[in-house]
């Protein structure tokens, strides 16, 4: 490619400009396209010892994940990070809900004692949408299981005041907790029955098997493997502060199998951060610990040098963040991804980009420009798996969505994420409010990684770069050496001989002697990006506004 044909600006020229930028304010050229969609590469790296297939993770706020959205997280191949809004005994709970999950079955079905009555039923239909419920002596999963409700049992019961032992059906067909998922669909499909009790040798019940549930596992080999230990469970992140009874919270966690912490903080360049990182490095070796949130190079550097594994990248760039409005710091998201991910590449540390993300654009423009992860938290609130109850409001269906730094969230303990020390006078970093209905996790985040393939198709970021000359700008070289070392470093690549021809020519040619790097979608996409071949531009109002949808009378926008 000669001069004339390098149109555009390189990530260095449109991020050195004294002027902070978000997702929609950069827009990216198109490459040449010789490859398909589905052979872009997405998996990727969320701190140094923990790769996801697919690159996104729910945010831990208490209106997002909890057990429920990060089983379904890890089902397709992402993860959740449980929120801290909770009592220590709870979060751990939680955390090993998802570690005995069992892809199929469903791990905390809604269970009652039997002295409940048919209202409380009538009750829990309004909240949730369905009316069966397994009955036991204590009312909770692991009690001896007495019986089974279903709509059929109590439909035509007009007297509501009816105890559950008064109409349960006790006759029930159960499957013990060895069997495996073939088995349990086998004894559904032989039986005609829609839901299979699991329980162990006592008589408790385990969890419950249920035609919808095993036929939504049958759909997952076609979305991938889900993420797994090396025990073969569901990988599951938390969140946890940095006071000093957090460290209690983090040994009851990684008792009951957590494979990283969020240090949870709006602001992550502290004392108490820093702190906490090297205590949690020297008790738990192997905990991945991410560190954040920050915004700039030097806040980053900070956090690595106390042993960060990864590190959560924005401030005060969420829907329902006010940081920037009240506080007066932050940055605009697209220009602290950059930032931030320059320096943390050349140290070999994954960063998440969190905040600011609207639609699938938004995903590829985030991993474009240096994250190796995307945290959604609006994104993922009103979901089928979001914590919280569904209410009407307008003929419209909706959930509660709060910011963790709302008023109503600090409430309830998150104000150790905003507040340095305990104070009586709280100001509020967020808002609280409620968004649309969207339907269930696990049908929106594949539509979302297609989208973010073809993405990277556009811009010619294959699965493998079978190319062994990457060509770059010349004022690029010292970037190009950065990348180049956190490269073969993440690779394990052995080089006999790196040659470096930065003459006076406009392009320079660096060829990789010993071996094809095999880099993934996103390695290539990060090497576009730091070499100056991915170029960009920034978007005046007007071509914003041109670039989406814009002189209808009215349209409808499916997603998916």
């Amino acid at each position: 490619m000669n001069m004339e044909e390098l149109d555009g600006f390189s990530g260095k020229e449109v991020f050195g400009q004294g002027v902070c930028y978000t997702y929609d304010d950069v827009i990216f050229h198109p490459g040449h396209i010789d490859f398909a969609a589905h052979e872009v590469e997405l998996k990727s790296k969320i701190s140094k010892n923990i790769t996801l297939r697919t690159p996104l993770v729910s945010s831990p706020m208490d209106t997002v994940t909890e057990a429920g959205m990060a089983v379904a997280m890890a089902t397709v191949g992402g993860m959740g990070f449980l929120h801290y809004n909770m009592t220590t005994e709870d979060q751990a709970e939680n955390v090993r809900l998802v570690k005995n999950h069992t892809i199929g079955f469903i791990t905390h079905p809604e269970v009652m004692p039997p002295s409940n009555t048919i209202s409380d039923i009538d009750e829990m239909k309004s909240r949730r949408g369905y009316s069966s419920v397994l009955v036991t002596d204590t009312g909770k999963i692991g009690g001896k299981l007495l019986g089974i409700v279903t709509t059929r049992d109590i439909d035509l019961v007009t007297n509501r005041s009816l105890t559950l032992e008064s109409v349960m059906t006790c006759d029930l067909l159960t499957v013990d907790d060895t069997a495996t998922f073939e088995k349990a669909a086998e004894m559904l499909k032989a039986s005609k029955k829609g839901k299979l009790p699991v329980v162990a040798a006592d008589g408790t019940l385990k969890r419950l098997a249920t035609y919808a549930s095993l036929k939504e596992a049958l759909l997952l080999p076609s979305a991938g493997a889900p993420s797994t230990d090396a025990k073969g469970r569901l990988l599951v992140g938390a969140a946890v502060g940095t006071r000093p009874d957090d460290k209690v919270r983090v040994a009851r966690l990684v008792e009951e199998g957590v494979d990283a912490v969020i240090l949870d903080s709006s602001q992550g360049d502290s004392v108490y951060q820093i702190e906490m990182i090297k205590h949690l490095k020297a008790t738990y070796p192997s905990l991945d610990v991410i560190g954040g949130n920050v915004v700039t190079a030097a806040q980053a550097s900070r956090l690595i040098d106390a042993g960060a594994d990864g590190l959560r990248v924005g401030m005060g760039s969420g829907s329902i963040c006010t940081t920037q409005e009240v506080c007066a710091v932050g940055r605009g998201q697209a220009t602290a991804v950059y930032k931030v991910a320059a320096l943390a590449h050349s140290r070999g540390v994954p960063i998440i980009a969190d905040g600011g993300i609207q639609n699938s654009g938004h995903i590829v423009k985030a991993l474009a420009l240096g994250a190796s992860m995307v945290m959604c938290g609006s994104m993922f609130a009103g979901t089928t798996e979001a914590p919280g109850d569904y209410f009407f409001q307008d003929g419209v269906k909706l959930k509660r969505y709060r910011g963790m730094g709302s008023l109503e969230a600090m409430s309830k303990g998150s104000d150790t994420r905003y507040l340095s020390e305990a104070t009586h006078l709280k100001v509020a970093q967020g808002v609280a409010g409620s968004v649309k209905d969207k339907g269930s996790v696990l049908k929106m985040i594949p539509y979302l990684m297609h989208g973010v393939k073809q993405g990277f198709q556009a811009r010619h970021c294959p699965s493998t770069a079978a190319s062994r000359v990457l060509c770059h700008r010349a004022y690029d070289l010292d970037v190009l050496m950065l990348w180049l070392r956190s490269v073969l470093v993440a690779c394990a690549v052995s080089v006999d001989l790196l040659v470096v021809d930065s003459g006076a020519q406009p392009l320079a040619a660096v060829s990789l002697l010993a071996a094809d790097l095999g880099a993934s979608g996103l390695v290539k996409g990060h090497e576009l990006l730091y070499t100056g071949g991915m170029r960009m531009e920034t978007r005046s109002g007007a071509s914003q506004k041109e670039g989406g949808v814009h002189d209808m009378h009215s349209y409808e926008k499916k997603l998916w």
